[in-house]
């Protein structure tokens, strides 16, 4: 009996469950502005210890949850070392971590609760239908990036032949020239590291064009995943509605 209500209360499917997803979702906002807030120069002990207080409340709260859904499945092991359950336990490490370390040692430790955010995952539509469109385009996309990969080391290669005898120390080697490829690709363009020669320009921009193609073929990937992933969403919704019905 315990264990159902538990059940109910991590449910998406229950109202109970619904508005507990609700309550998460919040508490992960509240998390995150805290988080932010704590950044805020000349904070005074006072404010510091409100925001204490209110990260203790959340930690205990993503623990029940956390807890509760260990207790309710039927393979604990398996929700641990899963990517929700690894996204959970990372969310809270850093507040039981702080009484182990140094202090230097937790300013580092707190940049893990950056992963309470991800955990929006489990509970947002909108962002499982993002996870269901990359999967389903996942083989495009792999295959656009080993592209991008390729086509970034030889624009390092090209523009380091082009650029380097005349700019020796900013084009100094291929690894040197990857970061204006990466700027370049990506059609970012810095400006610290750029061409002179009439050869690099015209180089410059060939990649240009490239960048451009490489940015928006998967983005239409991705839209086009999307678009088909919200329309079986739509057609499953109207099923179990009429089945209710």
């Amino acid at each position: 009996m315990f264990k159902k209500k538990l059940q109910q209360l991590i449910s998406e499917e229950h109202p109970i469950g619904i508005k507990f997803s609700w309550l998460v979702q919040l508490l992960i906002f509240l998390s995150v502005v805290g988080f932010s807030v704590e950044t805020l120069p000349n904070l005074s002990a006072e404010h510091h210890k409100i925001l204490h207080f209110i990260e203790v409340i959340l930690v205990i709260v993503f623990s029940i949850e956390y807890l509760t859904r260990i207790i309710v499945t039927d393979k604990p092991l398996k929700f641990i070392f899963s990517f929700y359950g690894i996204i959970d336990l990372l969310a809270l490490l850093p507040f039981f971590l702080q009484f182990g370390f140094g202090f230097v040692s937790l300013r580092a430790l707190r940049f893990l609760r950056i992963f309470k955010i991800l955990k929006l995952m489990r509970y947002n539509k909108a962002i499982n239908h993002f996870k269901a469109a990359f999967l389903l385009a996942k083989e495009e996309l792999i295959l656009f990036g080993m592209a991008a990969l390729i086509l970034l080391y030889f624009s390092a290669v090209g523009i380091y032949f082009f650029e380097h005898p005349a700019q020796p120390e900013i084009f100094s080697s291929i690894f040197s020239s990857l970061w204006w490829s990466v700027c370049t690709l990506t059609t970012v363009g810095y400006g610290d590291i750029y061409p002179i020669t009439v050869g690099g320009r015209i180089f410059t921009f060939l990649v240009l064009i490239v960048g451009l193609c490489i940015i928006s073929v998967p983005a239409g990937i991705l839209a086009s995943s999307l678009s088909r992933v919200k329309v079986k969403s739509d057609i499953e919704q109207k099923r179990n509605e009429s089945k209710s019905s």
